[in-house]
């Protein structure tokens, strides 16, 4: 028994360890390919004769038209970057991908002004119009095709990056945030019409014609497979209902779902989560599981933040749910050390109250609340630490009081696991909090490739 199971603890470290490097491979490959795209792009721009100097007003529209071209290119890459690719997710992770998606949003909304901005001075300067007689000649003259539907399509990118703001957001609900990002198909849509028919880089070269409709209908046979095929699919075979709702404190419910074929699926991995009722079948909302897979059900536990998850506490046991998943990379596999610590904030404690029945070695949890009432599975997680030799630290306390200021600090970090800077370390909580705590992991001495984070947030 002592050699099979150094056997088997020797094959898990040597998965622990090869699965980052495929992923950095994968990453690699990824920041290569996408510049190197755009840099075809540019080229075949200006193979094509594009890039001329001849007067003011060429310069002008010749930077419109490669403006227009890469906002394009990135608006794909948009798409593609959550469409639910499983290679591209495993290999990121789904909290990486969102972050490089919000900055990629932003390139794409910067160079889609640029391109109007250079349109219509260019044109003008061309055309010897004053800017206000260029602008209504191009878009109600009828003298450039596909104008008014590229307008359009404008329009409904700046909303979407519009309600992208974090304060924007904070203020809509996530089901109208949710809807309104709708439109970004639309107006990626709407180019197409604008783009391709009319762009006189395409229409006068075929090859190029055909590249760039290529990236279009490639982007668009992902963006069905994933997001609208494997998922239904899915959801044939798993057949999934809710058979259990359970409060578990003030605005906290725990959810557990079985059906015919459950997804595979790791600790501290979630889900998207389609409950079909009325008024919730038509968002899909990430929720983490909050016990590791069993074989006979999946749990998740929602806290009450928003409209969405308040009402999930009146689900109907035998509601059918479609899942999309499973997601993210916060999970034993990532782990580089035999030692480990695991730190929640608020309700982020639910994937690593999955991740506890799971880790191995010497693990060390940290759970931070601001007041003893917002500690939740205080029974399990004692029950799980005594069974696995697990030591559960509760930080309690305001961090706007002189004496939550510390907690967590790094010299608090540091009193609490002296030996930090030698562990995985697993953060798990709202945004701002898990922020600040990488922040005061650095301070701690814990290098940067030592952390696995997961943020909570919509």
């Amino acid at each position: 028994m002592g050699v099979m199971a150094a056997l088997d603890h020797l094959e898990q470290t040597t998965q622990a360890v090869a699965l980052p490097s495929r992923r950095t491979v994968t990453v690699a490959l990824v920041w290569l390919a996408v510049p190197a795209n755009a840099a075809v792009i540019v080229g075949l721009w200006v193979h094509g004769g594009n890039l001329t100097t001849r007067s003011a007003g060429d310069v002008l529209v010749g930077v419109a038209r490669l403006t227009g071209l890469l906002c394009a290119y990135l608006a794909l890459i948009q798409v593609l970057l959550l469409a639910r690719i499983p290679a591209l997710e495993r290999a990121v992770g789904f909290d990486r991908l969102s972050v490089w998606h919000r900055w990629n949003g932003h390139a794409t909304v910067d160079l889609l002004i640029a391109h109007v901005f250079f349109s219509f001075w260019g044109y003008a300067e061309l055309d010897r119009y004053s800017l206000p007689k260029e602008i209504r000649t191009m878009i109600a003259g009828g003298i450039y095709p596909g104008m008014i539907t590229a307008t359009i399509g404008t329009a409904f990118l700046v909303v979407v990056a519009w309600t992208s703001v974090v304060i924007v957001r904070r203020r809509l609900r996530y089901e109208w945030w949710y809807a309104v990002h709708f439109l970004a198909y639309a107006g990626i849509a709407l180019g197409w019409f604008h783009q391709i028919p009319t762009g006189n880089e395409l229409v006068l070269h075929p090859v190029v014609d055909a590249y760039w409709k290529s990236l279009y209908l490639v982007t668009l046979a992902l963006l069905v497979v994933f997001r609208l095929v494997a998922p239904l699919a899915a959801a044939l075979r798993q057949r999934l209902r809710v058979a259990e709702v359970v409060a578990e404190g003030p605005g906290v419910v725990s959810l557990r779902i079985e059906g015919a074929r459950l997804p595979n699926a790791q600790a501290g991995q979630f889900f998207l989560w389609r409950f079909l009722t009325h008024g919730r079948w038509w968002t899909a909302h990430p929720f983490s599981l909050s016990a590791a897979p069993d074989g006979r059900s999946l749990r998740i536990t929602v806290k009450s933040l928003g409209d969405h998850s308040a009402k999930l506490a009146t689900v109907p046991v035998g509601t059918r749910v479609l899942v999309e998943g499973p997601f993210g990379v916060f999970t034993e596999a990532a782990r580089r050390h035999e030692r480990i610590l695991l730190v929640a904030g608020g309700i982020g404690i639910t994937p690593i109250r999955a991740l506890l029945e799971e880790v191995r070695g010497d693990a060390v949890l940290l759970y931070r609340v601001v007041d003893e009432d917002d500690v939740v599975f205080r029974e399990e997680l004692d029950a799980i630490a005594a069974r696995r030799g697990i030591r559960v630290e509760y930080v309690v306390g305001d961090h706007r009081a002189e004496d939550g200021a510390r907690l967590l600090a790094p010299q608090h970090l540091r009193e609490l696991v002296p030996d930090i800077e030698q562990r995985d370390v697993y953060v798990c909580g709202p945004p701002a909090m898990t922020d600040a705590l990488l922040t005061r992991l650095r301070g701690a001495g814990v290098p940067r490739r030592h952390v696995h984070a997961e943020r909570f947030a919509l």
